[in-house]
């Protein structure tokens, strides 16, 4: 960072900070969420998985 002695940051260096701290701050969000889902998908029992027959099985397909 700059102290008070050193020049005013330029019009660049204004947007570059500002677009620094927007991409920490959306980061820091993305990791917040991830971490929220992380924790809420965890508790989510998965039940037995489905059986599949050992063959094909032959659907009735009664049309009218």
């Amino acid at each position: 960072m700059r102290t008070l002695t050193e020049v005013p940051m330029t019009r660049a260096e204004e947007v570059i900070e500002r677009a620094h701290s927007l991409v920490a701050a959306l980061r820091e969000k993305r990791e917040r969420e991830a971490e929220r889902r992380k924790e809420v998908f965890g508790r989510i029992d998965i039940g037995k998985p489905l059986t599949m027959p050992s063959r094909g099985v032959q659907l009735s397909l009664e049309l009218q």
